[in-house]
């Protein structure tokens, strides 16, 4: 049966379900490691194997391919990959488009291992350098005659910068130079590969996962750029997603809409309550008037998600310390996009700030957003 949607939640309901094995209305779990087959002819063309078929979970398997249906049609992509952890998908990118002797550039508010794998890859003769990027032309000026790859985050996760991706597409692609962006914060709501970006990679324990349950990214692009990874990186890293967290992801997905509405509703009213008090500096949320790039939102996202940051006047520690302590419903932890709110507070100092200063992100869960206000009433004057 063909099944047509309108719009991503009934996608999510039901793309890569066509056949219901054994009149299941749940895909079954194939928690398998070895395919077998009927004779010696079909065997021998292990490496040409048409979709539907399979010879060993290392490269496909039944119940991650219904995954990565459903991820590449959010990202509108030819082909998606799904990988054992966020930086699986992102390593696996970023090494299919480089070698030794070339060079990358890289926002610098880039997710941090990002940074460091970048950093990692100059033992194997890989340059790098870093820009602030809100500004395409920091990028343009970067740009070497070995540069391969150009390295976005937009936003990025902690300080919510942007990146111009029509402009940056636009620049590199004639130049050979290939884009890559982690649009983990962007699920469903910011196209990159419509606005010209090559490869979309995401961190699928948030978001797609949903629950906070399983560790797992994704990587989405072209079907040529797919086939490549498949015989090389994908193949001999052996980064790949067991077939049970794909099973849960596949399970997740299919509230994402509804547990995006909610987290994203509730942000708003938590991050209005912020924006009011006398203990906080600037509020780091990209639906906020005064957000610096508010004009580059309207250009190329539909919607916000269940994140932002603030920066609080004082950047005593002893402060920030028992702000984050006192919390009781925001729970300290890394990660976001599950059901739980969570608080995380950091040192940075990103290009363009003249002093590290402590950032204090929140991650907005399915809990009631009075009860969130009343947890951080509670906390805030320990910045005071």
């Amino acid at each position: 049966m063909h099944f047509e949607w309108g719009d991503d939640a009934t996608m999510l309901q039901h793309l890569g379900e066509d056949d219901h094995v054994i009149g299941a209305v749940v895909p079954p779990l194939f928690q398998v490691s070895t395919f077998v087959f009927d004779n010696l002819d079909d065997f021998e063309q292990m490496a040409n194997l048409p979709e539907g078929k399979h010879a060993y979970s290392r490269i496909t398997n039944p119940t991650v391919r219904i995954l990565e249906k459903k991820v590449a049609a959010l990202e509108h992509a030819e082909e998606a990959r799904i990988f054992s952890s966020g930086m699986a998908a992102t390593s696996t990118a970023i090494l299919s488009c480089v070698k030794a002797g070339d060079h990358v550039i890289g926002i610098d508010s880039l997710y941090g291992p990002t940074r460091k794998f970048l950093e990692y890859l100059g033992k194997f003769g890989v340059e790098h350098t870093q820009v602030d990027g809100r500004d395409p032309q920091t990028i343009f000026d970067a740009v070497r005659p070995n540069t391969k790859l150009v390295c976005l985050e937009s936003p990025s996760s902690l300080v919510f910068r942007l990146q111009d991706l029509g402009a940056v597409a636009e620049f590199c692609r004639p130049r050979g130079i290939a884009t890559m962006i982690d649009n983990t914060y962007g699920l469903t709501i910011q196209r990159p590969l419509e606005l010209g970006i090559d490869i979309v990679v995401h961190s699928a324990s948030k978001m797609i996962g949903g629950h906070s349950d399983v560790v797992a990214g994704a990587l989405a692009t072209s079907k040529a750029r797919i086939d490549a990874i498949m015989g090389a990186e994908l193949e001999l890293l052996g980064s790949i997603i067991s077939p049970f967290p794909a099973w849960l992801m596949i399970r997740g997905l299919r509230t994402l809409p509804l547990r995006l509405d909610r987290t994203r509703a509730t942000a708003n009213t938590v991050a209005d309550f912020i924006a009011s008090r006398p203990e906080v500096e600037t509020v780091m949320h990209l639906g906020r008037p005064e957000f610096e790039q508010a004009d580059l939102v309207k250009k190329q996202m539909s919607g916000t998600a269940g994140l932002f940051s603030f920066l609080p006047r004082t950047n005593d520690r002893r402060k920030i310390k028992a702000f984050v302590e006192a919390l009781s419903m925001f729970k300290l932890g890394v990660s976001w996009g599950g059901h739980e709110s969570l608080v995380v507070a950091s040192k940075v100092k990103p290009i363009g700030w003249s002093e590290e200063r402590y950032v204090i992100r929140l991650c907005l869960g399915l809990e009631a957003p009075e009860d969130l206000i009343r947890d951080l009433e509670r906390a805030l004057p320990h910045l005071a």
